[in-house]
C-alpha cells in the first residue's frame, strides 16, 4: 500500500503561508508564556522580566518572540 499523497493534496512548495497562520493571535499571555516562548527558565528574575515586558508592549509582546 503507497502512503505517498496525490499531487493535488500535497502542499506546493511555491505558496507563501498565510500571514494570518503565522501568527499566536494572543489573547492573555502569563509571564510564564513570555519566559517559556523566551527559551528562558521559569525563575523569579526572568518572572519579573517577562512582566515588566508585558507591562509596556502587551500580549503582542510574545509575538516578538515566536519564530
Amino acid at each position: 500500500m503507497s502512503t505517498s499523497q496525490p499531487e493535488a493534496s500535497r502542499p506546493s512548495d511555491d505558496r507563501a503561508t498565510p500571514d494570518s497562520l503565522l501568527h499566536s493571535a494572543p489573547g492573555v499571555v502569563a509571564p510564564e508564556d513570555l519566559v517559556l516562548a523566551a527559551g528562558r527558565d521559569i525563575t523569579p528574575a526572568n518572572l519579573e522580566w517577562a512582566r515588566r515586558k508585558l507591562d509596556t508592549e502587551g500580549p503582542l509582546a510574545v509575538e516578538k518572540l515566536l519564530p
